[in-house]
């Protein structure tokens, strides 16, 4: 495939939260270092009878999930056309995570759906998704994916945290690029946020108003998930079949259970933070829908202390950043460069990950 030095692309992420889809539309330039930008971009809600299905997907049996997985190809597809339409937007790619179903990389497999054909054939444009399974293949857990664009785009900070549905770290360390799941974050505040009629607990005011349960908060700090050396990742498996029936234990308030869900999730990334200083203050960069959540932001910089810098950028790229860098991931599978860093997820070695669908000359692979 031609190399490049500029590109346009779309980035597609669908979260493990379930909130919609994100949709970016980005341009990148390679001269000494890749620079970025992003020009347009929005948020897609899902429909509710799609929500509830994929929220829902990992109970389904193999017909449903496979009628599943194109019916949100062809969905995603519709959506990026009419974006593309409304916005006169011609990209080179769409680079697309998809939808998480399973993750089991101990077990040798992660699934994400929206099949590449269907978001192809219905937006018009070559697609590249799949972006996990050869790394997996390789031994690797297949997550997670952003820390090369870390790396290249986001270089100036020394830790760059994602608070998905998951909460993520990425850093520099002098045995190379180390990122890994921390905890749950989303997941689970939107879980009980629910509970109390919102889909979100906005900017944190029912966890600030919550008393830390001090027998959860310990339960949950012993987690052997904390113990685990190494790469390591968390699927919604582990969060459904483990974190949510210790929290249904303690019959206490909702404000409660939130207050000491947020303490627990500051405690472990702030321990990540301060066990891998390299210089004092280091830049901590916070993007997703967490870096929303004030009252969590307040006791994270609060177990931090001085010794670490929490930047929160602008909301384009609190809100983006994931979908930006599946397009520049993409961009590296185009251009036969590895995508996925071995340091980061364990495998045997660097890959570049993701399968090709509709690019003239090549074959789809």
């Amino acid at each position: 495939m031609e190399t490049k030095t500029t590109y346009k692309m779309i980035g597609l992420m669908s979260g493990t939260s379930g909130d919609g889809l994100d949709i970016a539309f980005c341009e990148f330039d390679k001269q000494e270092k890749w620079t970025f930008n992003i020009p347009m971009a929005e948020t897609i809600p899902f429909p509710l009878s799609l929500e509830e299905s994929l929220a829902n997907s990992y109970l389904l049996a193999g017909e449903e999930l496979t009628f599943l997985d194109m019916l949100f190809g062809k969905w995603m597809g519709k959506e990026v056309k009419s974006f593309c339409e409304k916005n006169q937007l011609k990209p080179h790619a769409i680079a697309s995570h998809g939808h998480t179903v399973f993750h089991q990389p101990g077990k040798g497999f992660s699934l994400q759906i929206g099949n590449g054909w269907g978001l192809h054939q219905t937006s018009g444009f070559p697609v590249i998704n799949d972006f996990r399974s050869l790394d997996v293949l390789l031994g690797g857990q297949g997550a997670p994916l952003v820390p090369v664009g870390d790396r290249l785009l986001f270089g100036a900070y020394d830790f760059c945290l994602n608070l998905g549905g998951i909460a993520n770290i990425s850093m520099e360390t002098n045995n190379g690029r180390k990122a890994f799941d921390i905890s749950p974050f989303n997941l689970l505040l939107n879980h009980f946020a629910k509970k109390k009629g919102r889909s979100f607990d906005d900017k944190g005011d029912l966890a600030k108003t919550g008393m830390i349960i001090p027998g959860l908060l310990q339960d949950l700090e012993n987690f052997h998930f904390y113990q685990q050396p190494g790469a390591k990742s968390l699927g919604r498996e582990i969060i459904n079949q483990e974190y949510l029936p210790l929290l249904t234990t303690y019959e206490d308030s909702i404000e409660n259970i939130l207050a000491t869900l947020v303490e627990h999730f500051s405690l472990q990334i702030s321990k990540v933070a301060l066990r891998n200083l390299s210089a004092s203050p280091n830049t901590l960069l916070v993007t997703g829908g967490g870096a929303y959540h004030q009252f969590f932001l307040k006791r994270l910089a609060y177990q931090c202390g001085e010794r670490v810098k929490i930047i929160i950028p602008d909301n384009q790229i609190i809100d983006f950043k994931e979908a930006l860098i599946f397009g520049f991931l993409g961009i590296l599978r185009m251009r036969n460069e590895y995508n996925c860093l071995s340091s980061v997820t364990g495998a045997s070695r660097d890959n570049s990950g993701g399968t090709l669908y509709g690019f003239d000359g090549e074959k789809d692979s």
